[in-house]
């Protein structure tokens, strides 16, 4: 549970710097910087104030240019990681469905299971069936006891060894008690 959490919040986040980036990028053309020398310096080359100024502005403007190549190729990176993000996503809940599917099919086949059990030990004698819980794990034979129709159980519990009956009886109780009684 904790890593699909994570994993969301990863791709909220990485969604939330895609977004961030496009909007950056569309201001972009507002922004661009021209790294060319403008026609104002033609005449004021003998001027080193403005000369320098000229080339730290020039600079600026490739570094700006080189910025802008970044982002872009950042933004490429991050469209990529979003489709894989997405992609990794949508197989993971297949998977989780698959999983469900699974746990359904596995749990309905243990109740049919367990109803074959319990309407087997119905149709036994008493004796027959004290017989073979008591053969059992105590837990078990409770909650086929616990399952069983009430007349049905309670004609077993006379057949059983007293002994036996009174641990049947405590694992029962304790089987109602976590609501594994249906």
């Amino acid at each position: 549970m904790r890593k699909h959490v994570l994993s969301v919040l990863g791709g909220v986040m990485v969604l939330a710097a895609a977004t961030q980036a496009v909007m950056f990028l569309d201001g972009r053309d507002r922004m661009r910087a021209h790294a060319e020398p403008g026609a104002l310096l033609s005449g004021c080359t003998d001027v080193p104030e403005a000369v320098a100024l000229a080339d730290t502005l020039r600079q600026r403007g490739l570094r700006i240019e080189r910025y802008m190549q970044d982002i872009d190729r950042r933004k490429s990176e991050l469209a990529v990681a979003e489709k894989q993000l997405t992609d990794k996503l949508i197989e993971l809940r297949k998977l989780r469905q698959q999983i469900r599917d699974h746990d359904t099919g596995s749990s309905r086949a243990q109740n049919d299971d367990i109803a074959r059990i319990i309407a087997l030990y119905d149709q036994m004698k008493p004796e027959q069936a004290a017989m073979v819980l008591s053969n059992l794990p105590p837990d078990f034979a409770a909650q086929i006891l616990a399952r069983v129709q009430p007349e049905t159980g309670a004609r077993i519990m006379a057949s059983v060894d007293p002994g036996q009956a009174a641990l049947l009886t405590s694992y029962m109780g304790a089987v109602r008690a976590r609501g594994m009684n249906p």
